[in-house]
C-alpha cells in the first residue's frame, strides 16, 4: 500500500461542477499541479482542503482503491466526479478555508 501521509484531498468548485481530487502535491497552488489541472481544462476554481482521514472515512473502500492506483508518475487522481455526492459527504465546516485559483 502507498504511504498516504503526504497525500492531500481537495474539493474543487469548477465552471463545470464540483469534484474531489487526491494528490501527492503539497498544495493546491503548486505550479506543477496547476499545470496538470489546466491540461485537463481546469484552470479557474475555488478549492477547499479536506482532511485526509475524513475523506478516507467517507469514501471507504473507494478511497483505498484510488490510493492504490496512485504511483510516482501519476500524482493526481479524481476521487469523486459526482459533485452532488461530494456535497452530501462533506459540510463546509469540515473543510479548510477556501482558496481561489485563476490564471
Amino acid at each position: 500500500m502507498n504511504d498516504d501521509r503526504s497525500m492531500k484531498v481537495f474539493f474543487l468548485f469548477t465552471g463545470s461542477g464540483a469534484l474531489v481530487i487526491l494528490t501527492s502535491y503539497g498544495a493546491i497552488d503548486d505550479p506543477a499541479l496547476l499545470r496538470r489541472l489546466a491540461a485537463k481544462g481546469i484552470d479557474k476554481f475555488l478549492s477547499y482542503q479536506i482532511p485526509l482521514a475524513l475523506a478516507r472515512e467517507r469514501y471507504g473502500k473507494h478511497f483505498d482503491v484510488v490510493l492504490e492506483d496512485l504511483s510516482e508518475t501519476d500524482d493526481l487522481r479524481v476521487l469523486d466526479f459526482d459533485g452532488t455526492r461530494a456535497f452530501r459527504l462533506f459540510s463546509f465546516r469540515e473543510m479548510g478555508a477556501p482558496l481561489p485559483v485563476e490564471p
